[in-house]
């Protein structure tokens, strides 16, 4: 099974969610609702972010780790 994230649009919600409900729960389950917000908007909702960001600001760029030597 896949897991998508999907942003819809408030004027078809009930459309969309009325399709679903057409589907087994072993072809399509509704995992989270929630309504969206942006990035900027999420990260400042996060305990302790905006105050995380502005240390990482000040630290010297030599302190930093280049792309290539992060592990993903």
């Amino acid at each position: 099974m896949k897991t998508v994230t999907l942003a819809i649009d408030d004027s078809i919600d009930e459309k969309f969610f009325w399709l679903l409900k057409h589907f087994s729960e072993n072809e399509v389950k509704i995992l989270e609702q929630f309504e969206y917000i942006n990035d900027d908007e999420y990260l400042r909702s996060i305990n302790r972010m905006v105050e995380s960001i502005k240390r990482a600001r000040d630290e010297p760029l030599e302190k930093g780790v280049p792309l290539d030597k992060l592990d993903w």
